[in-house]
């Protein structure tokens, strides 16, 4: 990696770490050239525009969520222990990757609901490249032997999702000290329901 990538990197590290306190929306040239304590103009240089800024930012995000959480899931064996990996590093990334106002990916979904465009766009294409992800190690899940042939691979997928953002809102909005307790607890109910049943 050269020099300017370097450069690069260690400022998007920074812009997803601003990204994640004030939000996605709120992450500008003018913001980050403060925390950094860099010119604008030299930032200008890097991105161009706010909407790049932003659009490279949720990029390297995903870069570094597939580095810190996606390949090292995939080193679990396949099927219920693969799964069980992703959930545990995906409640772990914003610590791995420190985000101090939680999930960058979360946070941008419901900012961005509603706001046509091209960030709108990245962040619904990595949403569903999350839920295919996730609905597609539940169905090696079940050709390993480990869920039942009846198992609904996109409604697992869908609930899995609602574990994590009901995880973000509890721990971040609500402060709920059992937060990550209830997430487990609800991750386990998900999967005993979805496993093979033993023979009687």
């Amino acid at each position: 990696m050269g020099r300017g990538e370097q450069t690069r990197d260690a400022i998007l590290e920074t812009a997803l770490q601003v990204a994640s306190r004030v939000g996605l929306g709120g992450l500008t040239i003018g913001t980050l050239s403060e925390e950094l304590d860099l010119s604008k103009s030299g930032l200008f240089a890097h991105f161009g525009s706010k909407e790049s800024l932003l659009l490279r930012t949720l990029e390297y995000a995903e870069e570094r969520f597939i580095e810190t959480v996606v390949n090292p899931a995939l080193a679990a064996p396949r099927g219920e222990p693969r799964l069980r990996a992703l959930f545990e590093r995906t409640l772990r990334w914003p610590q791995l990757v420190p985000q101090p106002g939680g999930c960058i990916f979360m946070a941008a979904a419901v900012e961005f609901d509603d706001q046509p465009g091209p960030v709108r766009d990245l962040v619904s294409a990595n949403r569903k490249r999350w839920r295919e992800f996730v609905v597609g190690a539940v169905r090696r899940a079940i050709d390993a032997g480990h869920f039942r042939r009846d198992v609904d691979a996109e409604q697992l997928g869908f609930e899995l999702d609602g574990i994590l953002f009901a995880w973000q809102h509890a721990s971040r909005l609500l402060g709920d000290p059992r937060a990550d307790a209830r997430a487990h607890e609800a991750f386990e109910a998900l999967v005993a329901r979805a496993r093979v049943r033993p023979r009687s």
